[in-house]
């Protein structure tokens, strides 16, 4: 299977890095999921990776325990683990975990954001702007995650900041239905207001913009997901 090819190859890549086997293999696996490299659906089998590395199950398992916590596959008992799919709820769902969390990270954040951070956010908006333009749908949302991760780390809570990040990874795949042109301008154009906000140091306006812009993620994907 080419998933399995990808892994390997990937493995090997990684055999001199400082990581243990388990965390080699849920990097791996992770990074072709949200990579779009597995497809939801997708039957990740535990013998036929056992046997192509010629390694234990032991490792494997431990990290299909990590990666099922993670959201990114489902262990079917006596199938096997499959690539998890979402539904509209799971979406639903996400965005409003999302909402809720970044908009008291934003309205923390409008106390503690210095100007060089804003004046990189500033810069983070006008490169995601140029990527939308030229299509470029993984660098838009790379950047768009660097854009609130900006504030996510200036709001002073490491535990929130580390949970929105698991978050996010588990979606990056479907979120990339949002990152088309056309779609990507309305988030610009509130990413420049939310700007304004943290400038201001005005908390309420701060919280309730981001509060907006990830329920206008939530809209377009639902919308997307709908048209199948």
């Amino acid at each position: 299977m080419a998933w399995g090819l990808i892994l390997l190859q990937k493995l090997k890549i990684q055999i001199d890095s400082h990581m243990t086997l388990r965390e080699k293999i849920v990097e791996t696996v992770r990074s072709a999921i949200v990579n779009g490299q597995i497809p939801a659906g997708t039957r990740v089998a535990e013998p036929e990776l056992a046997d192509r590395f010629g390694i234990s199950r032991t490792p494997i398992r431990e990290a299909f325990r990590q990666l099922e916590s993670e959201g990114f596959i489902t262990v079917i008992p006596r199938k096997g683990a499959v690539v998890a799919s979402l539904s509209a709820k799971d979406i639903s769902d996400f965005y409003d975990l999302k909402t809720v969390l970044e908009g008291y990270a934003a309205r923390c954040a409008a106390r503690t954001l210095t100007e060089k951070e804003i004046v990189k956010m500033e810069t983070v908006n006008r490169q995601m702007e140029a990527a939308a333009a030229k299509k470029d749908l993984r660098k838009v949302l790379t950047l768009h995650n660097e854009f609130h991760d900006i504030f996510l780390k200036s709001c002073g809570n490491e535990k929130l900041h580390s949970i929105v990040q698991n978050l996010v990874r588990q979606f990056q795949r479907f979120r990339l239905i949002v990152a088309i042109r056309g779609k990507m301008d309305g988030s610009i154009k509130q990413h420049e207001e939310i700007i304004d906000a943290f400038r201001k140091q005005d908390a309420a306006l701060a919280e309730n913009l981001v509060m907006k812009n990830a329920q206008y993620g939530k809209k377009i994907l639902l919308r997307e997901l709908a048209k199948g």
